[in-house]
């Protein structure tokens, strides 16, 4: 398999006043492959959000290496590869949910046609196409998470990055955007997802990565993790990692 996302040696530390430090990520390596659904775990305060900054270049490491495709994180065709949806979206509240993805459509400057097909498609696929003239201001904090999964998927992304994208949604729309991602898979997107719901990544992800403080404790396949620390249930595995560490 070919890989999508390569992490070697990351480090990030954050400078504070009174020159005190804080490690948000140390000597962090992982290999994604192309094609896979990736868990990523982990208590408060782990590195998660730090690391998924730093995928997306948002943040810049004090050292180590992250490649995409094959490409250093700078490069712009990598950035037009990637959809993110990250965890309290921010939109403008008076726009509809077609405004809102021909907003987006316009930041990867999309053809027109192509914007128009792609947003009823997704429309449809995140059950929000019978509220198309319905402000984003009236919105549940569940539609909110359907458009912003639709966003994300405007430029029809080879690598999708979601952050807690089941939270706020009830158990239907939790099943629905499940199927959606496995339909993805099905399509070759490699999907890099951070959720604190063990149930929700149990059900859709190849391999969990488990972290805390900065550090990587666990990696693989969640049935082999279970019979290598000698537990019955995801939540006992995550708990001894934890405190094992």
């Amino acid at each position: 398999m070919s890989i999508a996302i390569k992490i070697e040696n990351l480090t990030k530390i954050y400078h504070l006043p009174k020159k005190r430090k804080v490690t948000g990520l140390f000597n962090f390596n992982l290999e994604i492959e192309e094609g896979e659904i990736f868990g990523l775990l982990g208590p408060n305060g782990s590195g998660k959000t730090t690391l998924l900054k730093t995928i997306l270049g948002l943040i810049f490491p004090t050292r180590g290496k992250v490649e995409i495709f094959g490409k250093e994180i700078g490069d712009i065709g990598v950035k037009r590869k990637i959809g993110f949806l990250p965890e309290n979206p921010y939109y403008y509240e008076y726009l509809t949910g077609p405004e809102l993805l021909d907003f987006y459509g316009d930041i990867f400057e999309l053809p027109k046609r192509t914007k128009k097909k792609r947003s009823d498609e997704l429309l449809s696929r995140v059950g929000l196409a019978e509220l198309k003239h319905l402000a984003l201001r009236n919105y549940s904090k569940g539609m909110l998470e359907r458009i912003g999964l639709a966003c994300a998927l405007i430029n029809d992304p080879k690598l999708l990055i979601l952050d807690e994208p089941t939270t706020g949604l009830d158990p239907i729309g939790g099943r629905e955007t499940r199927d959606l991602l496995l339909k993805l898979k099905e399509q070759g997107k490699t999907i890099l997802l951070s959720s604190h719901f063990l149930s929700e990544v149990e059900k859709i992800c190849d391999r969990i990565g488990i972290l805390d403080q900065g550090n990587l404790l666990a990696i693989g396949r969640l049935k082999e993790l279970l019979k290598e620390k000698k537990t019955e249930t995801f939540e006992d595995l995550f708990i001894k990692i934890i405190k094992e560490k």
